[in-house]
């Protein structure tokens, strides 16, 4: 990929960003269990950071999505994942879709505000008994008069206890499976709805919710695109934030291993530094090594997408590496940092925390597998 100044630019102000209105207030926000959503992304909706590859006449800067990979690369800074992560839920996974296929109606209505900062979307696919398996959610949105009255729930939901909005997956026929879908706009004040939150193992500072349709009445009008294509435009969907999540994990990892090398060096046993073991340099060589590769193969796809091809292999293969990385990357680098790798603030157990989501949100890592298997012809039954 070739930078521009802008992508620099873009970079610069996002680390300058994380710097002065994230990193120091993580450590209160991962307590709290919450971080103040409204009032940081009205921040960067001023900085324009929300809507970079959208369109001008909703607030956008108009630009293509290479520009977003750089701040999503830049967002590693954070020394949280829930940050992030609930960041990219706003720009690249309840978004995409309204902002390529949803009327001049519903951009101005929902994702002019979202870009501005002036709303928090969230996105709904995921339920109890449907996770990975898209096609097999329950939830349902039957036609009454001009309404869609939705009943159901759903699971796993970032940013679910402040959103203002949901870009919903639900059955809306009783048809085949990957065409009895439609993906709804839902007010989350509607009446009908309950949220409750749910505790995770880290990235505390992100607000993961269940919600509750019962009855919920939306108009019909809150209708993405096409009656029955919301499982193609969620599988759309999911190509973005598949690519935010590998480009997110890049300075994450890098930093980690920096982390690491410094305190190795400092850090000494039988007379010399951690570091000067060939097992310990070798090891953190290989690591970063590996982390380059991830960035080649981010930076391939992007540039691909960008040039309109289809990088559902490519996206599918990202975040298949980026989520086994992640999880090879901080538990390596937590041994060398021995017990104090284990205490509940270290920067390094805090990644082992929060990066451990990457193989299961999005697309577990066996769904990256059967996507790239089935892309290859090497299913059972499939040719190449």
């Amino acid at each position: 990929m070739k930078f521009t100044s802008e992508h620099t630019q873009i970079a610069d102000t996002v680390r300058k960003f994380v710097a002065n209105e994230i990193n120091p207030f993580t450590a209160e926000w991962e307590k709290a269990g919450i971080f103040p959503a409204r009032e940081l992304f009205k921040k960067m909706g001023d900085l324009g950071l929300l809507g970079i590859k959208y369109p001008t006449e909703f607030g956008g800067m108009g630009l293509d999505f290479s520009y977003s990979m750089v701040m999503a690369e830049a967002l590693g800074d954070c020394n949280v994942g829930g940050v992030p992560m609930a960041i990219g839920v706003q720009t690249d996974m309840c978004t995409p879709a309204l902002a390529r296929f949803g009327s001049d109606e519903l951009r101005n209505q929902y994702l002019a505000p979202a870009i501005a900062g002036d709303m928090v979307g969230c996105i709904g696919v995921s339920e109890v008994t449907g996770g990975s398996d898209v096609a097999a959610l329950k939830t349902t949105a039957r036609k009454d008069g001009g309404d869609y009255v939705i009943n159901g729930s759903k699971m796993w939901i970032t940013n679910g206890m402040q959103a203002d909005w949901c870009c919903l997956l639900a059955n809306t026929s009783e048809g085949a499976v990957h065409k009895n879908k439609s993906l709804i706009i839902v007010p989350m004040d509607a009446p009908g709805i309950t949220r409750q939150k749910i505790e995770k193992i880290g990235m505390h500072s992100s607000d993961t919710a269940q919600l509750f349709f019962d009855n919920v009445r939306v108009p019909q009008r809150n209708l993405i695109g096409q009656e029955g294509m919301g499982f193609m435009l969620q599988m759309l969907q999911f190509q973005e934030e598949r690519l935010y999540g590998a480009a997110s994990s890049l300075r994450s990892l890098d930093n980690l291993i920096n982390l690491t090398i410094d305190y190795t060096r400092q850090r000494q046993t039988f007379g010399q530094p951690i570091l000067n073991n060939q097992v310990v340099h070798f090891r953190l060589a290989e690591l970063r090594t590996e982390v380059e590769c991830l960035r080649a193969l981010t930076y391939r796809a992007v540039e691909q997408y960008v040039g309109g091809k289809d990088v559902t292999k490519l996206a599918s293969m990202a975040k298949l590496k980026a989520g086994r990385l992640s999880r090879e990357v901080t538990d390596s680098c937590l041994q060398y940092w021995g017990g104090m790798g284990f205490t509940a603030d270290n920067p390094i157990s805090q990644a082992y925390r929060d990066s451990r989501l990457i193989s299961i949100g999005g697309g577990a890592d066996e769904i990256m597998l059967g996507i790239i298997c089935k892309l290859e012809g090497t299913l059972p039954g499939k040719a190449a």
